[in-house]
This record gives structure tokens, C-alpha cells and sequence, in this order.
């Protein structure tokens, strides 16, 4: 959201989070995360196009656009427990949004989610629209996943390889289009249909875990051989058609995100 800030000055950007000292810390000296690049841009933006706030009710009361970030962590209990998704949070902020919202919102899930996320959230905001007495409303829903690595994670915001957009409605696709625009060049900015979207973020991970522990198995046969595995991974890194990231052998892949993903594709599957 920073990085809109920074590249879209007319547009207003508004982080709302009901915890106080988190968002106490945003709007300090001293963000809550580190990551290289991210401090300079929220210094150059906060109190003029980017502001930080715990009134959820106004923020999404003039919203144009919500962007759906929450946590969607492994299920620890119930149907799908250790592999499934838990969605009590993407479903809790659908509900909110009902709740508050006073006209037609684009809602955008940001947030790592399960294929078919989209149609639990429409059911959300159109269950409690209609126990608000609130019909009249409309919610479009777009699929807007990050693919970003911890370290360069605004280089790659800055300049993407490809910024995905899915979404079942063209004229609510085109307007996150038009914003991305303003800095990312169209043929980076790929559009698809809702499901293909919320897919291709855990295929991703997916295919990049596979990577890891593929080489991590040639580090096995590297020992029992004689070869060296760096060198092996250089060797075919070269390979244009192949290339040398994620090619670096080690214990497993470290992080969440992987895991958690890998277990939530094979539970669809």
C-alpha cells in the first residue's frame, strides 16, 4: 500500500487495523517490520497521501477500493486440520465491510487464499447486507495476490515481474489495471479470471518449494558421490531455461508461506 502511495499521489491510501500499538508504531519512528526501502517511502507519504488509523468504520466508509490483507493460517482443529486454510479472518473482514459500508465497494483479496475464496466472501457480504437492510449495495471482487521475498520485497513491488489481476467483472478489473499503470508497464500487468488468480499464488509457491527440495535431493546424491552440489546447481543454473534461483541447497525451505501453501494445495487437491 505504500508503494501506491508513493507512485499515486493523487490517490488516498488509508491502513486501518484494530490493533492500537501496531498502529501506533506505523505512525512512529519505528515501523513494526523491517523491510530495505519501506522506511523512506512511508516517511515520504504518511500525513499526506498515506495514513495510518484503528477507525475501521471510516475507513471503509470512504473507501473506494479495500485491500483484504489478514492472516490465513493453517487450520489447527475441525474438517482440514494441519492442511486447510483458516478463513475465520478473510470471512471476518467480509462481515465488516458489510457492516460498514454505505455504498458499492471494490474489495480486493490480498491475503494468500484458497481457490473459490472469492464466492465464501460474496456469500459473507451479501448475507449481511441483507440482514443490515442494506440492499442496494455492490461488492465487485478482485483477486490481487503479491508475489514478494522477504529482503527485496519493495525493489520487486517498484519493479515486478508481473502484477496479477482476476477478477469476473472487466470495468472492476480495470480500475486496479489503471492504478498499477501509473508505474508498472501493461504487459506486466496480466488479468485473469477470479480462480485462476487465488490459484496461481500457491502454484507459485509451490513450484518454487519444489525447486528447493529438488536440489536438496541432488545434495544427497552429490555426497555419496563425490560431486559438489554448488557446482552442480551452477552448472545447470546456466541453463537458460532453467535459471539459478532457488537452486541453493540447505535443510528445506525456510519460512511460513511455503509450507502453509504446499499443505493447503494438496488438501484442494
Amino acid at each position: 500500500m505504500a508503494t501506491i502511495a508513493a507512485k499515486c499521489p493523487h490517490i488516498t491510501v488509508t491502513i486501518v487495523d484494530l490493533n492500537e500499538a501496531r498502529i501506533n508504531a506505523w505512525n512512529s519512528d519505528s515501523l513494526p517490520i523491517y523491510e530495505p526501502g519501506l522506511d523512506e517511502i512511508v516517511r515520504s507519504c504518511r500525513g499526506k497521501n498515506l495514513f495510518f488509523s484503528t477507525d475501521v468504520k471510516k475507513g471503509i466508509e470512504e473507501a473506494d477500493i479495500i485491500f483484504a490483507s489478514v492472516n490465513t493460517p493453517t487450520k489447527t482443529q475441525g474438517v482440514g486440520k494441519g492442511r486447510a486454510a483458516d478463513l475465520r479472518f478473510i470471512e471476518s473482514v467480509g462481515r465488516t465491510i458489510a457492516q460498514y459500508s454505505t455504498r458499492s465497494k471494490i474489495v480486493i483479496e490480498k491475503s494468500t487464499v484458497p481457490i473459490k475464496t472469492a464466492e465464501a466472501i460474496a456469500r459473507v457480504l451479501t448475507a449481511n447486507e441483507t440482514s443490515g437492510g442494506t440492499i442496494g449495495k455492490k461488492f465487485w471482487i478482485l483477486s490481487n495476490p503479491e508475489f514478494l521475498a522477504e529482503g527485496t520485497a519493495m525493489k520487486d513491488l517498484d519493479a515486478p515481474d508481473r502484477v496479477l489481476i482476476g477478477g469476473q467483472v472487466d470495468d472492476a478489473v480495470q480500475v486496479l489495471v489503471d492504478i498499477y499503470a501509473n508505474w508498472v508497464p501493461r504487459d506486466k500487468i496480466l488479468t485473469t479470471n477470479l480462480w485462476s488468480s487465488e490459484l496461481s499464488k500457491l502454484v507459485a509457491n509451490a513450484m518454487l518449494a519444489q525447486r528447493v527440495s529438488s536440489i536438496n535431493s541432488i545434495a544427497r546424491l552429490c555426497e555419496r558421490t563425490g560431486a559438489d552440489v554448488k557446482e552442480v546447481s551452477r552448472a545447470i543454473g546456466a541453463d537458460s531455461r532453467i535459471g539459478p534461483k532457488f537452486l541453493n541447497a540447505s535443510i528445506g525451505f525456510g519460512g511460513s508461506c511455503f509450507q502453509k501453501d504446499i499443505l493447503n494445495l494438496v488438501y484442494i487437491c
